[in-house]
Formats: C-alpha cells, structure tokens, sequence
C-alpha cells in the first residue's frame, strides 16, 4: 500500500470520506482541504437515476447562477451581419460564421460556449461531430439558439451555464471558486441542484437524485446528505 503524504494525512483528518455532510458543512470542508496555490475550481457533480440513452431521460438545461462562476468564458457569436455588432457590445470574444465555421472544421475549438441563430443552425449543425462532444453544440434549450444574441451573451457573462448528464448518468459543472465566501458556493449549488431537480423526466424510476458530491480542482468529494437541502 502506497504510504500517504502529510497533506493527505491532514485532510483525512479534517473528514470523513464516507460520511454525507450537511451542504453549508460540505462546502467549508472543500475550503479547508484546497491547496492549490492557483484559484481553484469549485465542481458539483450530481448522479442521477436516469438512463441517458433513452431519448426521454436526458436532462439539460442552463443556469444563472447567483453569484457567477468566478470565470470570464470565452464566448463565440456565430451570427449574420446584421447582428455583428450587437454581439459585440454585449461583450462576445468572437463573432462572425464563415470564417469560424471554417476554423472550427480545421480543429479549432478554443471557447466555452457557443452562441448562434435558428435562421443558420442549417450550416452550425455540420459540425456538430466536432462541437457535441465537447459540450459545445448550439442548443434551444439552453438559450445558445435564439434570435436575441446580444442577451444570450450578457447572461453568460454574467454567471449562466448549460449543464448536460453524461453517459454515467452524472451532471458535472463548475459552480464558483475556492476563493468564494462559503455562503456564495452555497447559494450557487442550491440553485443548481434546484434545477436540476425539477426537470426530472417522467419516465424516470426509482430515485432521481442518487448522490451530490462537491470537490475543488484535485480535491477529493465530499458528499452531502440530500436531507439538509429543503426541497428535495
């Protein structure tokens, strides 16, 4: 058995993997055991009882959280001339459609989130090989396809995510940084996890939310008890 660093001694002292802590307490814990000397990244990841092949147990969606996520997404308009420059004061990092498509085709891919309109998703949606698995492809349902770019834009950049279970059945998303207040990474979670919940198919048996872990960049999870949040 490979012997444990101090580091990690100190941590499993602080906690108890295996125990499920109330939210409030699970997010002092992730605080506690982050030592990157970067700012890191506060994740949630939340296992759902649900089977994501099946076209109806696929949830999705986005979220504006609080409190934003403490990062400046890159953020690409793939639009029409008319609407150029109202992608542009919103605050857009790049704009323009033939020219990305082209870079994008060529393996490009350098932004966090896509934004486009209905009247052209016939050309954006050629790349949806290349966009979908990495979680970029332009969708109705979390607001990226809309006629409205210059708003799409501002929410973004002002804390709004798209969130998609994966094929283990797991949400995984960045919710804020370690360098938040507590009551901030709280608050974003909650509205999260709040969403999440209700957009529980129909089809789905058993019980939905399975586990809700919270982690930093390189931290171990900690798990919260499903019983301190009102609601679920």
């Amino acid at each position: 058995m490979a012997k444990l660093t101090k580091r990690q001694k100190e941590i499993l002292k602080k906690y108890d993997f295996k125990e499920s802590y109330p939210l409030d307490e699970a997010v002092k814990i992730v605080k506690d055991i982050t030592y990157t000397k970067f700012d890191a990244s506060v994740d949630i990841a939340i296992r759902l009882g649900v089977d994501p092949r099946k076209a109806d147990q696929m949830v999705r969606g986005a979220v504006t959280l609080p409190h934003g996520t403490g990062k400046d997404l890159k953020v690409l308009v793939l639009c029409t001339p008319d609407k150029e420059n109202e992608a542009k004061e919103a605050g857009a990092d790049y704009v323009g459609l033939d020219d990305y498509i082209k870079k994008i085709e060529e393996g490009w891919t350098e932004v966090e989130v896509i934004i486009t309109m209905p009247t052209i998703m016939a050309k954006v949606g050629r790349l949806g090989k290349i966009l979908g698995p990495r979680g970029l492809m332009p969708n109705p349902k979390t607001g990226t396809v809309t006629l409205e770019v210059g708003k799409a834009v501002k929410e973004v950049k002002s804390g709004k995510i798209n969130f998609k279970v994966d094929k283990y059945g797991i949400i995984h998303t960045s919710i804020g940084r370690a360098s938040f207040p507590p009551e901030r990474i709280r608050d974003n979670a909650l509205e999260l996890i709040g969403l999440v919940n209700k957009l529980k198919p129909t089809s789905a048996k058993g019980t939905y939310l399975q586990s809700i872990n919270l982690s930093s960049t390189m931290s171990k999870g900690v798990l919260i008890d499903k019983n301190s949040i009102t609601g679920l």
